[in-house]
């Protein structure tokens, strides 16, 4: 699986917090499924492109 995210993002966004080092591989296994999951809706609806409606 290729790394959706970014690491140093992900730590600005989270602003003073700690992550844990297994927090970004759940994060992108979450994220990969969100893609998935809004892909499979295009397709439903006969589109190719991925619109925000369909996540």
């Amino acid at each position: 699986m290729a790394d959706l995210i970014v690491k140093a993002a992900v730590k600005d966004a989270l602003d003073e917090k700690n992550v844990a080092s297994d927090f970004y591989e759940a994060l992108d296994e979450e994220v990969d499924e969100l893609l998935a999951d809004a892909a499979r809706r295009a397709e439903a609806n006969d589109r190719k492109t991925v619109q925000p409606r369909d996540l």
